[in-house]
């Protein structure tokens, strides 16, 4: 059954004053724009609840939208534009950008700044060996490029977009800290770190009284979980890193875009994603999309799309504070921000089984 979107004030107004005791708790829920389907196996909502990143107090939505491939190179700035409108329209706080994506085109939008949170990456702004990495130079000068492209005075997270081996990690520290403390950002965290390496900023942190990183972005979907599901818990619980994962239906894979070829209009067939052209047609890739299309008749049984089901299963891992979405239509993003209401443990246990690659925990392995 498809989705219908209930355009009805005297209904939105009734369940505001119905759920008003959430809204004054601090779980409140923004209910932005709701989405029925009449089903009795699940139902489909733009129902954007905002949640702690990690253990500090900044709140953000669920889910957020990023702009790794597509702003500035696939869709044109209006498109763009009208993305980052409809996104916080149905509740979406959450912006994310890097001074490498799109050649750093896609941190260039006006936003009222009071009401996002905003975010960029440090590491590859330019040709020169000065312009990459995360010296203290590059950390300083990369983040004031972004500001200066976002017209902006500061940004609310700034992420060290991979470690850098040539940099010591005190100075990655202090430098991070040093543009906290100069108003240019609120936070700092990390991006693609391994869980020893985000160990080790924590530790100089604590060691030289510096402030330490507060989340990890991550890739995570079906089909990459050990990072998500087994190291960033441990440390969440530990240190308070919460986790902001990416590409939630692997590069459209999820999709099901790619079950008979790669169409000329996706992402695989963009100049400079060969590897994932490649990755579409491998032996693997195959054994992937074959698993795809189960996990397409589990998401028609409940009433919802794969998209949906695949960020709704992604939402459920703790210590996962955001999602981002990729998007380059607006169709997309409607479909992306609906969010399935009962992600049951028989549905989780059925998708696992469906999968077979549960990680499992060092508790459940030493079991």
């Amino acid at each position: 059954m498809k989705v219908s979107t209930i355009h009805n004030n005297k209904l939105l107004s009734f369940i505001k004053r119905y759920y008003s005791n959430i809204f004054t708790m601090p779980t409140r829920v923004c209910f932005v724009f709701l989405c029925l389907a009449l089903s009795l196996t699940a139902c489909v909502f733009i129902l954007l609840f905002h949640r702690n990143l990690g253990k500090s107090g900044l709140r953000v939505s669920c889910l957020g939208l990023g702009t790794w491939v597509t702003f500035g190179s696939q869709i044109s700035d209006e498109m763009a534009e009208n993305l980052m409108t409809i996104a916080y329209e149905n509740g979406v706080n959450l912006f994310d950008t890097a001074e490498v994506y799109a050649s750093g085109r896609s941190d260039r939008q006006q936003l009222k700044r009071s009401s996002f949170v905003i975010t960029t990456k440090i590491y590859w702004g330019g040709q020169a060996e000065t312009e990459r990495g995360l010296s203290r130079k590059h950390i300083i000068e990369g983040l004031r490029g972004s500001l200066s492209r976002l017209q902006l005075d500061y940004v609310d997270i700034v992420f060290a977009n991979r470690n850098d081996v040539n940099s010591p990690m005190e100075e990655i520290v202090r430098a991070m800290t040093f543009v906290i403390n100069q108003g240019m950002a609120m936070y700092w965290g990390t991006s693609r770190w391994s869980a020893m390496e985000i160990m080790e900023a924590y530790s100089v942190a604590r060691q030289f009284n510096l402030i330490p990183p507060v989340c990890e972005q991550a890739e995570y979907h079906y089909f990459q979980r050990d990072k998500v599901e087994v190291q960033l818990p441990e440390l969440y619980h530990k240190i308070g890193v919460g986790a902001m994962t990416w590409s939630p239906l692997a590069c459209g894979l999820i999709t099901g875009k790619y079950s008979d070829g790669v169409p000329e209009c996706s992402r695989a067939a963009m100049k400079g994603y060969q590897w994932l052209k490649e990755r579409v047609n491998s032996e693997e890739g195959r054994r992937q999309l074959a698993k795809i299309k189960e996990l397409h008749l589990l998401a028609d049984r409940l009433a919802c799309t794969a998209a949906q089901l695949a960020i709704a299963w992604c939402l459920r891992s703790e210590g996962v504070s955001s999602v981002l979405l990729g998007v380059s239509n607006t169709d997309q993003l409607l479909e992306n921000l609906g969010i399935l209401s009962q992600m049951t443990p028989q549905t989780v246990a059925e998708i696992d089984a469906l999968l077979g690659n549960k990680p499992h925990s060092k508790k459940e392995s030493r079991a």
